[in-house]
């Protein structure tokens, strides 16, 4: 695939990426802030919260991990832009990974906020974080890598491998429930919400066309492409929903876009058609692996067989995982389509399309 050169809108955002640094907090534009906070122990090292100020405050979009770290970031952060952590009226959460909502209701807590979820990532708080009913989300997990071929004496850790980082999130209820096309009541600002489902059920950018801006969450980043996996909390079909969500983004005119991650860049249009070319590769390399296999191949198995970054003998539970689930919602798009089929059993095969 042809080498896509993402235009960065900040030299210092994208200068601090390069050298593995957290940027400085940033202002954006009239009105706007760039926050970064840290992420423990990840390779991201950061979620850039964006502060939007209002008449009688601030907004921000996302929040970062429940951390003191974090929390301590955000507060100084504030600080530069001339506010305090008092001063947030509003919280809007792109998706309920623990860096985008894990300190949403830390900051409710000391500043009385609403905090704005979509109702699709809403309703999975309760299992995903609750500890009551969390091992059920861990046995559904179990069950579909038993079935995608994950071999037995790797399957209990596997399944468990988000449980380490549940407590940096505070699993607090959305105050309100951010639709798809919904104006949000910001005084000074046009936002709009967009719903992209894909890398999680709800997760929703935010575009003002007055400003040209797009709010783009996880859903386009400029360098890394986010995890599109099948999961027990997935919706069916989560790569066609992503690569929909990515056409639906491509048609806006916007100038800037400013993701969750890593820097802020122009060109949407061109980082857009390069990650569905991504996506148009590894499908064809899915499918190809899947031909040249006799009697069929688990999901695993086409996992293991597949490029990746770097050696699969390196990555560890969460990264085998991720790759399993993200392998299982390309073949699942393929099946959709007609060019593979899939023999349900324990576990599941995955054979070339008949002729």
């Amino acid at each position: 695939m042809a080498k896509f050169v993402v235009n960065p809108s900040s030299p210092a955002q994208y200068d601090a990426w390069r050298q593995g640094a957290v940027p400085e907090v940033e202002r954006v534009g009239p009105g706007l802030w760039s926050v970064p906070v840290p992420i423990p122990v990840n390779p991201l090292r950061y979620v850039l919260v964006y502060v939007l100020e209002l008449p009688d405050g601030v907004a921000i979009v996302d929040a970062g991990w429940n951390t003191d770290e974090a929390y301590d970031a955000l507060v100084a952060g504030l600080g530069v832009a001339g506010h305090g952590i008092a001063d947030v009226r509003a919280v809007l959460v792109t998706h309920i990974h623990p860096d985008h909502y894990g300190l949403a209701g830390r900051v409710r807590e000391a500043s009385g906020a609403w905090i704005g979820l979509h109702p699709a990532d809403a309703a999975l708080i309760r299992e995903r974080y609750d500890d009551e009913v969390v091992d059920s989300l861990v046995r559904r997990e179990r069950e579909m890598l038993g079935r995608s071929g994950v071999p037995g004496e790797t399957l209990d850790e596997l399944a468990g491998a988000s449980m380490s980082i549940r407590h940096l999130v505070s699993a607090v209820r959305p105050d309100r429930l951010i639709e798809d096309g919904d104006r949000l009541d910001l005084p000074g600002w046009d936002l709009r919400a967009l719903w992209t489902p894909g890398h999680s059920p709800g997760h929703l950018c935010f575009v003002s066309p007055e400003r040209r801006l797009l709010f783009s969450g996880d859903h386009v980043l400029a360098k890394i492409t986010p995890i599109v996996a099948v999961h027990p909390q997935s919706r069916p079909n989560p790569l066609a929903d992503y690569l929909d969500s990515l056409a639906a983004v491509r048609k806006l005119d916007v100038e800037e876009v400013l993701p969750a991650h890593e820097y802020r860049f122009r060109d949407l249009t061109g980082r857009v058609d390069h990650v569905t070319a991504h996506h148009e590769e590894r499908l064809a390399e899915v499918e190809q692996v899947v031909g040249a296999a006799t009697g069929g191949l688990t999901c695993w198995e086409v996992a293991v067989r597949l490029t990746w970054s770097r050696p699969w003998e390196t990555f560890q539970a969460f990264a085998r995982r991720a790759a399993t689930n993200e392998t299982l919602a390309h073949l699942v798009w393929l099946a959709e389509r007609g060019r593979v089929t899939c023999v349900p059993g324990e576990p599941d095969r995955w054979h070339p399309a008949a002729p």
